[in-house]
C-alpha cells in the first residue's frame, strides 16, 4: 500500500512546489494602484517613432503635477496641477494645455477612474497593460500603460512606462527605471523659464 501511495504523495508535492498563477488584474486594481501613489520619481528613457532616444529624470505629484527634465535635449515638458506645459528652449516657443486634457491626465489625476476610457489589453504574471483612450477627445490618441506586478509597489502594481499614439499614427515610448514611491517632493520645482522672455538657454 505505502508503495501504491508513492506516485499520489510525489503529485502532491509538485503540485504544492508549483507556483500559483496571480489573479487577473481588474480596472479597479489598476485605479487603487494609482490612487495609492501620491507622488513618485523615476529616470525615464523615450524613444520616438524615429527611433531616437532620450533620457531624463522625471517627477509626479498627483493631482497635476508633473515634471520631465531631459539630460541633453534642450526642451522640457512640466505639469503645476492646472497646466501641462512643454517647452522647447531652441526655438523659443511654449505650448500648453489643461493637464485634465490631455492622455497624461489619466495618470494625474486626483480620483483615477478608468472606466470608461480603458481597458486591459494584456497581462501575465508579471505585467499588465491597460489603453486608455477618450472618446470624448479622439484627437489625443491613445495611452497603452504598462504595469509591472511588485509586491512592494503601490497596490502591488509598480508603472514601468507606456506607450503614446496620436490620432495620425505617430508614437513615442516612454520606459521607467529607478522608480521611487512615495517621495517628498516638497520642493520639486514645478515652474519653468520661459525663454519667450528671457535668452535661449537650456531649460
Amino acid at each position: 500500500m505505502k508503495h501504491a501511495l508513492a506516485p499520489f504523495a510525489a503529485a502532491l508535492a509538485l503540485a504544492s512546489a508549483a507556483p500559483v498563477a496571480a489573479a487577473p488584474a481588474t480596472l479597479a486594481d489598476v485605479s487603487r494602484s494609482l490612487a495609492a501613489t501620491t507622488s513618485m520619481t523615476a529616470s525615464f528613457t523615450q524613444t520616438g517613432a524615429d527611433g531616437r532616444s532620450l533620457t531624463g529624470k522625471m517627477a509626479l505629484a498627483r493631482p497635476g503635477k508633473v515634471r520631465f527634465e531631459y539630460d541633453t535635449a534642450k526642451i522640457l515638458l512640466v505639469g503645476d496641477g492646472r497646466l501641462l506645459s512643454f517647452v522647447d528652449y531652441s526655438v523659443r516657443q511654449v505650448s500648453q494645455w489643461p493637464v485634465k486634457s490631455t492622455p497624461l491626465g489619466i495618470l494625474l489625476s486626483a480620483e483615477p477612474d478608468l472606466s470608461g476610457v480603458a481597458t486591459i489589453i494584456g497581462g501575465s504574471d508579471e505585467m499588465v497593460i491597460v489603453e486608455a483612450r477618450d472618446p470624448k477627445r479622439p484627437e489625443f490618441g491613445t495611452l497603452a500603460i504598462r504595469f509591472t506586478r511588485e509586491a512592494g509597489a503601490p497596490g502591488g502594481l509598480a508603472l514601468s512606462g507606456w506607450t503614446a499614439r496620436d490620432a495620425q499614427g505617430g508614437s513615442s515610448e516612454i520606459r521607467l527605471t529607478e522608480v521611487r514611491y512615495n517621495a517628498d517632493l516638497k520642493k520639486a520645482d514645478w515652474s519653468f523659464r520661459d525663454p519667450r522672455r528671457t535668452p535661449s538657454r537650456a531649460g
